[in-house]
């Protein structure tokens, strides 16, 4: 590896490199007239420029390469087209269709940037606006939106994202371009990460191990950092919310410059909420949750060498409920945000650094990164019972050559180093270390209309555990066989997928992938009461590698009136780990034991968006998602979504050159009855959540103004949802709740 850095540098100090000029006009395809505000960005080059009032845009030397270049703005359909930069001046001139229909921006896959149709796989996708104007409280609430995605909630702010069923440690998310871990293992620790300082969230649904690794056998939540400021500008903007159920407050601000050379950025928030009210108008004590937020981030840009490099700072505190707080305490004051009570602190620090090195005919890109997660619990009294430190360092490398003009052929490696150590004096899982190694080879097609890709993967997993508290020491408890162990796993995985698109009508994809994990340190080594539960765990030392096989079929088609897209997926597992009770109780609780079957989780999602053409500011966007598990013994698998039926109508108007979009979206929620619970789980009744929405976005030469006022659960409807861990103690979901937005970007 340092020989292979080193003739990387000699390469980039000692060959001459020719650079490019890109430049364009950009009009309207209606009136031929020049548009101005256009975005234009390069996402592989991380840089932004913006058109000026006769519509022209321009890019300096770029290096030379095959890029995919999008240009957006409100109010027309968004272009994604890939260049070739190959000589010194390139003229790219568009026209953008007027439409306000939402169209979906550059995806990524991996290190490969395309349009959505031109992957076989299944990714969706949702921005930060979409996710404010709906009234989301965090992060996982605000994908949940998003057909075949939901949360797992134990409360308004402890939540994780669901894709198709699966949760935690089968699903990767990806942040700064790297995987990223804050101890998903377990059921109570949400996924803690804010909207703050991003662009939009992506969504990977199916086995995605191929490019992502281990984890990602249910799919990976990819988060995009904002874009950069366009070239020689500053941009700065502030951003607050109010919550009137939660009685929260959201606010940060950002500050972002660009030359054609180097980028920056920095961004603060914070976010307070008091305890949630449910539809029956009681309040929910000690649900409260909020945190800080910062983020730094410096680029460059090269001549070979085009660098991002960013720093992350969190921290959050997640009140939690327990039996004797329900039953005992007295209320505080009904806006108290103290966190005297039982809660989790979470401080995160993650270090990233991105870089891509552009050979004489190929790509090299070196993604680095440390993450700290810093996980405490305090059960009251102000003492901290569990501290544990997870530092995670990683590391993914991948060399890209086109192979001929449309075939690109890409290798690659990721590596991880975990360290888990606990500083409390109570302990749920041992000391331990983690190392994964992997390589794989990637080949995707670009012919006409015709996308193929695949590849094949090889992955080394080690665990090693060590004497920690009683976990491994106790011989009395009913875990006596929890002792420290290593254990050293190997895995084989590969996709193949084909995707037939016509720019204009219709795309087909067909996905077959497979994906692997080996068992979290819970499952493998839990022996003792978790927190927020009555359950007395008890892992397995001796289990097998996590295994499925995905099959993924998905139709779209287009036309001036309606989008539709319909999807079908069969998830094979092998080895599925889940948690069952048995007949036995140690200290007055009922034992629950980590088991393996194998088991299946197969589904359909469907999406229909309807827009006249003659009715330009008509959009009626309907979605329905169905999910069956089973293991092999047919039981029901615990946690899979109840089907879910959504339908939106939004109504957008443009009525002067100041305001340029004003829109109402009124919608309701229909979720239908859960009657195929798991062993521990109940039954879940049907409900239905009414929720509308107004948002006005205004444009002059000096600023943009946005605000929105957003009302969710507007009945106060009472109901539980499936995945909602407080339903076990009588608890229903959050209750009515209005938002209210504002955002000025100057």
């Amino acid at each position: 590896m340092k020989k292979l850095l080193l003739h990387i540098l000699i390469l980039i100090t000692v060959n001459g490199y020719a650079q490019v000029t890109l430049k364009g006009i950009v009009n309207s395809d209606s009136s031929l007239t020049d548009l101005s505000r256009v975005i234009v960005s390069i996402s592989e080059l991380n840089i932004v420029a913006q058109t000026n009032s006769s519509g022209a845009y321009q890019f300096n030397k770029l290096p030379r390469g095959r890029y995919t270049v999008m240009y957006k703005l409100l109010g027309f359909e968004t272009q994604i087209l890939t260049i070739n930069l190959n000589d010194t001046l390139v003229e790219k001139n568009i026209r953008l269709k007027p439409s306000f229909v939402q169209y979906p921006e550059v995806v990524i896959y991996g290190t490969n940037n395309s349009a959505s149709d031109k992957t076989a796989n299944t990714i969706s996708q949702i921005d930060v606006i979409d996710m404010r104007t709906s009234g989301a409280l965090n992060l996982s609430d605000g994908i949940a939106k998003i057909p075949g995605v939901n949360q797992l909630s134990t409360g308004a702010g402890i939540t994780k994202p669901v894709i198709r069923g699966l949760y935690g440690n089968r699903i990767q998310t990806v942040l700064y371009g790297l995987r990223f871990d804050n101890q998903q293992w377990q059921d109570e620790h949400g996924l803690g990460l804010s909207d703050v300082g991003i662009d939009r969230v992506e969504i990977i649904k199916g086995a995605a191990s191929l490019l992502y690794g281990s984890e990602a056998m249910g799919g990976v939540i990819n988060i995009i950092e904002e874009k950069s400021a366009p070239v020689k500008t500053v941009k700065a903007d502030f951003s607050t919310r109010f919550f009137s159920n939660t009685f929260g407050n959201a606010t940060d601000i950002g500050v972002k410059g660009a030359t054609q050379k180097i980028n920056w950025r920095i961004r603060f928030g914070e976010d307070s909420h008091a305890d949630y009210s449910g539809g029956d108008n009681k309040r929910v004590l000690n649900s409260r949750f909020g945190g800080y937020y910062g983020k730094v981030g410096f680029g460059f840009n090269g001549k070979r060498w085009i660098s991002q490099n960013n720093y992350m700072y969190t921290k959050s505190n997640f009140g939690f409920l327990m039996d004797t707080l329900m039953l005992k305490d007295t209320p505080d004051d009904r806006m108290s945000r103290s966190f005297d009570r039982p809660h989790h602190t979470v401080n995160l620090n993650v270090f990233s650094s991105q870089n891509s090195f552009f050979l004489k005919r190929s790509k090299l890109k070196l993604n680095l990164g440390y993450q700290s997660n810093n996980r405490q619990e305090q059960e009251g009294g102000n003492k901290i019972s569990l501290n544990m430190q997870l530092n995670s360092y990683i590391t993914n490398i991948v060399w890209t050559k086109l192979i001929r003009e449309k075939i690109e052929f890409n290798i690659g490696t990721q590596d991880l180093y975990q360290t888990n150590t606990n500083l409390g004096a109570r302990t749920i899982i041992p000391d331990a270390t983690v190392m994964e190694s992997s390589a794989y080879s990637y080949v995707k097609a670009n012919l006409n209309h015709l996308v193929i890709e695949g590849g094949l993967r090889y992955d080394y997993r080690s665990v090693q555990t060590f004497t920690t508290g009683t976990i491994n020491t106790d011989p009395s408890g009913p875990g006596y066989k929890i002792v420290p162990f290593s254990r050293n796993y190997n895995a084989i995985n590969g996709s193949l997928g084909i995707s037939v698109f016509d720019t204009k009508y219709f795309n087909v994809k067909g996905n077959f992938s497979s994906g692997y994990r080996s068992a979290n340190l819970a499952e493998l080594s839990s022996n003792g009461l978790h927190e927020g539960t009555y359950r007395y765990e008890i892992g397995n030392i001796d289990m097998k590698i996590e295994q499925n096989i995905c099959g993924d079929l998905a139709l779209s088609l287009r036309s001036s009136f309606i989008n539709l897209t319909a999807t079908g997926y069969y998830n094979r597992f092998l080895n599925y780990i889940y948690l069952a009770p048995d007949t036995t109780e140690y200290i007055g609780f009922q034992i629950y034991n980590y088991l393996q079957r194998n088991a299946t989780i197969q589904g359909v999602e469907f999406t229909s968006d309807i827009h006249p053409k003659n009715i330009s500011w008509f959009n009626w966007i309907t979605s329905y998602s169905y999910i069956d598990g089973k293991l092999d013994n047919g039981k029901d698998l615990p946690f899979i979504p109840a089907p879910k039926l959504n339908s939106d109508i939004k109504l957008s108007f443009k009525n002067s050159k100041k305001i340029s979009e004003f829109s109402i979206k009124p919608g309701v929620t229909y979720v239908f009855t859960q009657n195929r619970p798991g062993e521990f789980e109940t039954s879940t009744p049907e409900y239905y959540l009414l929720n509308a929405s107004a948002s006005l976005t205004i444009k002059n030469p000096k600023n943009i103004i946005q605000l929105s006022l957003t009302g969710n659960n507007l009945l106060n409807a009472a109901y539980y949802d499936h995945l909602s861990r407080f339903k076990y103690y009588g608890i229903y979901n959050i209750g009515r709740n209005v938002s209210l937005n504002f955002k000025i970007t100057i």
